[in-house]
């Protein structure tokens, strides 16, 4: 099964600085790119891997040093206390949707084919894109769209399916794009499906509060030293994740001592962005998106 070719590999390992007898987590384990060459810089150290995409199970690694874990990274705190683990030396994050889960119809992640409205990563889910879109009220809707997609026509688009589903239920990927494509100029069409069909998948798999979840837990797990490697692919989440490295939350306020010290448990080590080379986004049209974002555990006395 194809998935994804893995973005700024080496920037990422070299980012993570991987003692060979170190724990280390992969929270988004998809085809395995990351984790295989983590496993490379390992002798007695541990990787456990998380996706909660049954799919991943074709590409387990058979390796003594590797566990996958299957859940939302939401979870990595529990679920790893459950193996013993309380503290680990490096965390590797690439967020996003695999291109293997755009790639295959049946899912629904893309406008590019005709399917049912489903979106779900995690495919016992209960809620899927069918439902938000067929029972969401035009508010909720609207909100949808505005905060997850930055959609301009967010109430348009709202309405639009409202009156739609008056007579008929929205079942399929090209149902919503028939409703919504004459919101826009032709040349401006496929961004703004896009982001549609984003603001919809994140909705779906609670996107933005799972992220805040599993970086908050992974910030506590990480011994001093430990690294936090991110990998965002939309404003939305590198958003968090800059404030969360830079200013100690996602706020984007900073909490300073009683001296005015500011008390944050991360200290940036590239403190610009990084992006994939211009070789790189020619090879990979994914790595076009991609900020990278590295931090380190530092010793805060509260």
């Amino acid at each position: 099964m194809t998935y994804h070719r893995p973005v700024l590999l080496q920037e990422c390992i070299e980012g993570l600085n991987i003692n060979p007898k170190g724990i280390y987590v992969d929270v988004t384990f998809g085809g395995g790119g990351h984790s295989k060459e983590i496993l490379k810089h390992l002798t007695c150290g541990k990787l456990y891997s998380f996706d909660r995409d049954s799919d991943v199970l074709q590409n387990l690694i058979e390796d003594d040093n590797f566990k996958l874990i299957q859940t939302n990274y939401k979870n990595i705190k529990r679920f790893l206390r459950l193996e013993g683990v309380k503290k680990i030396d490096g965390i590797l994050a690439d967020l996003g949707v695999s291109s293997h889960q755009f790639d295959v119809p049946e899912r629904g992640f893309s406008f590019r084919f005709d399917a049912d409205l489903d979106m779900r990563m995690n495919v016992s889910s209960e809620l899927t894109a069918r439902s938000v879109l067929n029972e969401y009220s035009r508010e909720d809707l609207a909100n949808v769209f505005f905060n997850y997609g930055e959609i301009r026509h967010s109430r348009k688009a709202a309405n639009l399916i409202v009156k739609y589903r008056e007579s008929e239920e929205i079942k399929t990927t090209s149902d919503l794009v028939d409703i919504l494509c004459g919101l826009v100029p032709e040349k401006r069409r496929s961004q703004f499906l896009s982001q549609v069909f984003q603001s919809i998948r994140i909705e779906v798999n609670d996107e933005i509060e799972s992220l805040k979840m599993m970086l908050m837990d992974s910030v506590s797990l990480l011994n001093v030293g430990g690294r936090f490697v991110v990998m965002s692919y939309h404003s939305l989440e590198d958003r968090l994740v800059k404030n969360l490295f830079k200013r100690g939350g996602f706020s984007g306020e900073v909490e300073k001592d009683f001296f005015g010290n500011v008390l944050k448990d991360l200290k940036e080590v590239n403190r610009k962005v990084i992006v994939a080379s211009e070789e790189e986004q020619r090879q990979n049209n994914r790595s076009r998106s991609a900020k990278l974002r590295i931090a380190e555990k530092v010793d805060v006395k509260r």
